[in-house]
């Protein structure tokens, strides 16, 4: 499915959020303020919006690795860090966020946005996310959620299931794909089941940062 979707993918992620998803990667780079020098993965790194964010605006990055499952996201990936000059700071690998190709305590910081809720079991990647961070390492996961206040909520849901598919179909011609898009975020775990797994996979000191009335949230944990 990422692979049909991935030439339009780019453009489909800034419209339906009406562009919030530029100040949501930024408000995640800034979680790294002050740290380095990072060895960092990025998870489900897709076309490399958050990663091409995180190396731009975090010199403290010595090394990233973006990590995808669809080989046409990652060539796009490629090209975008080839024109923004950034190619050599970063290593693309096409794998499974759940099981990755990476030793123990590898990375000091794991980001990964909007991916999560597309693994199939999201405590299982939790655990490998746990698995190569170094210790005292940080998880950073950008993902969607529904907004608590139930006026939001209501027109939240609405935009999802009756706007998203039909814009989706008409710029990316799968419906299919953007009707996922509903279901997966409503089907994911909400903010405090979600800081409960992470618990659950070991993290310490794990917080949730609201982003646009709740539409998005961070969660942070620390190995």
């Amino acid at each position: 499915m990422f692979d049909r979707i991935a030439p339009t993918y780019d453009l489909l992620n800034h419209l339906l959020s009406l562009g919030r998803d530029y100040a949501w990667r930024r408000k995640v780079t800034r979680q790294l303020a002050g740290a380095g020098p990072l060895n960092l993965l990025d998870l489900a790194t897709g076309t490399g919006d958050l990663l091409i964010s995180l190396l731009r605006r975090c010199p403290a990055i010595a090394k990233a690795t973006g990590l995808d499952i669809s080989e046409r996201m990652l060539d796009l990936c490629r090209e975008k860090l080839r024109v923004q000059g950034l190619a050599q700071r970063a290593e693309l690998v096409c794998a499974d966020a759940s099981a990755m190709p990476f030793p123990e305590s590898a990375f000091h910081v794991a980001t990964m946005a909007f991916g999560i809720r597309n693994t199939a079991n999201a405590a299982a990647t939790l655990a490998e996310i746990y698995r190569v961070l170094k210790p005292g390492g940080m998880a950073l996961i950008l993902e969607f959620s529904l907004p608590r206040n139930r006026a939001v909520r209501w027109c939240y849901l609405k935009y999802l299931r009756s706007v998203v598919p039909w814009i989706g179909a008409v710029i990316s011609g799968d419906r299919h794909a953007y009707r996922y898009l509903d279901e997966s975020i409503e089907g994911f775990h909400q903010p405090e089941a979600f800081s409960s797994l992470m618990q659950q996979a070991g993290f310490h000191a794990v917080s949730v940062i609201p982003l646009t009335l709740g539409v998005a949230s961070i969660y942070k944990g620390t190995k």
